[in-house]
């Protein structure tokens, strides 16, 4: 029998894949084509959006919105008739804060039908260290990678592949632009004005990250593109990004005094308007970290998110190792998660075609909830369903979007009493149904195995329509079971509010 526990590895279906990161700042796309195993990238677009610009008491306004939308009507264009599962399109910070996040991605999904996943801070930062360290080799070394994008700054220590520490800091170039620099004006005071308040920002893992220790600095994207192309074309540095370089573009900004009149060699000038907050940011960090040289990665973010991709149909998908973390975390019954899990697969594999339940991922989250349904029962076991819906939507998970964790902190929830209950999360009408049919199915396989009795595998055969489920049992088998058939007819009672209609016999 298949472990349940680990996703297994299969041939990523795809020859060609997509990458687009909606950032606070700009929208980025990469296409590249998968080759036995490597990428190569054939295709890279970006547009300065600001995004980020556009919030106002954490609300989007229509011109932001607009200019998000006709970048994405042109990217359209490109990734035209791929498939489900080979684009995968991410949003950070400005889609993190605002407010009406769901009316935007409505809306880009009718432009580019490919779901748009709102990624935690952490998660960016973890995505952004998988785009550096598959793109750098610095063997054992330790290193600190950071990234300014428009709304947030990530901070990850790391060593080869595997993140140690994973920061992401409510401070960008959009951001401190608004704060600091709102009519575009540079001066000594006020560029040190945004210094302090980013080392302020700083101040909640200075400590750790600097006894963590590192043995380079690695930046990535944006700001710190600009500042190491402008140190070389100027040469004001012998090697990477070092703070006496960084002074002598502080002293060129001061000397324009205006945004507008920035003139430096290697700065594109859809920058000029958010390169000092952005440099602003950088001081700090070379400041409150004490770095004395940063070198420039090729991958950042949407690198990442490729190589996620990739994972994700291999033995690398970082959700699976989530999910064992969240098993041994909070001391699940693995058996009894593994008996579920058995059961709840079954009942899929009849009537995913009858209710077509055809998206990639189904079968994932039937999985996923089953082995995490009793994550709450340390808590309390009269509300442990609750209790692990708050666990699931609220911890950090790394892998996990925060749609597909609010899908799963979804499944958790009603897979116990009342069938109604809601987290009062957004989704599709669509995906709605789809978790509707994946609890009632998740449901199924937990009253089946309520006595949980190891090995009592039961054997059964499911027809589906609709609204609609019935059952069909062994000649018997109900009959010796009174707890499970009382269980049953519940559960009826309880769809029945849904206006569904579960039969068996």
């Amino acid at each position: 029998m298949q472990s349940l526990f680990q996703q297994p590895a299969h041939d990523l279906p795809f020859e060609k894949i997509a990458a687009i990161d909606l950032g606070s700042n700009s929208f980025h796309m990469v296409i590249a084509q998968v080759t036995h195993g490597q990428l190569r990238v054939t295709g890279e677009y970006g547009e300065k959006v600001q995004l980020a610009a556009g919030l106002n008491k954490n609300v989007l306004d229509d011109e932001s919105q607009e200019r998000g939308l006709a970048c994405l009507t042109r990217f359209a264009q490109v990734i035209e008739n791929m498939p489900l599962g080979s684009v995968r399109i991410v949003g950070t910070n400005a889609l993190r804060v605002a407010k009406n996040r769901y009316d935007f991605i409505g809306k880009a999904m009718d432009i580019i039908p490919h779901p748009v996943e709102v990624i935690a801070g952490r998660e960016e930062a973890r995505l952004i260290y998988v785009g550096v360290s598959n793109t750098m080799d610095h063997g054992e070394k330790k290193r600190l990678v950071v990234d300014i994008g428009g709304g947030s700054t990530e901070f990850i220590i790391g060593s080869q592949q595997k993140p140690i520490l994973t920061e992401s800091l409510h401070m960008g170039c959009v951001g401190f632009r608004q704060r600091f620099f709102k009519d575009g004006t540079i001066t000594k005071s006020n560029f040190q004005k945004a210094v302090t308040a980013a080392r302020l920002e700083m101040l909640s893992i200075q400590d750790d990250y600097l006894e963590e220790d590192w043995d380079l600095a690695i930046g990535s994207s944006g700001t710190i593109k600009a500042a190491y192309h402008i140190i070389k074309e100027n040469n004001w540095g012998k090697k990477g990004i070092s703070l006496k370089g960084i002074k002598s573009i502080q002293k060129a900004l001061f000397q324009a005094g205006h945004s507008d009149n920035i003139n430096l060699d290697g700065l594109k000038p859809e920058r000029k308007s958010t390169f000092a907050p952005g440099l602003a940011i950088l001081t700090a960090v070379f400041e409150c970290f004490q770095i004395e040289s940063m070198d420039l990665s090729v991958g950042a973010l949407r690198e990442g998110v490729l190589f996620d991709i990739m994972g994700r149909y291999a033995d690398r998908d970082i959700r699976e190792t989530t999910v064992q973390y969240l098993l041994n975390q909070y001391h699940i019954d693995k058996e009894q998660a593994k008996l579920v899990a058995h059961t709840g697969l079954s009942a899929l594999a009849q009537v995913k075609e009858d209710w077509q339940i055809d998206k990639i991922s189904s079968e994932s989250f039937l999985r996923w909830s089953s082995l995490l349904h009793e994550v709450g029962m340390g808590i309390s076991h009269s509300r442990y369903h609750k209790h692990g819906a708050y666990i699931i939507s609220e911890s950090d998970l790394p892998g996990f979007s925060q749609q597909e964790q609010q899908a799963l902190a979804n499944l958790i929830l009603r897979h116990r009493r009342k069938f109604t209950q809601s987290l009062n999360y957004r989704f599709t009408r669509q995906d709605q149904t789809e978790l509707d049919r994946l609890a009632i199915l998740l449901r199924f396989a937990i009253n089946l195995h309520h006595d949980r009795k190891e090995g009592d595998m039961p054997i059964f055969s499911m027809k589906a329509k609709d609204n609609t489920l019935h059952i069909e049992f062994l000649p018997g088998w109900l009959e010796a079971r009174p707890l499970t058939f009382a269980n049953l007819q519940l559960e009826a009672d309880y769809l029945l509010a849904k206006n569904f209609t579960l039969t068996f016999s």
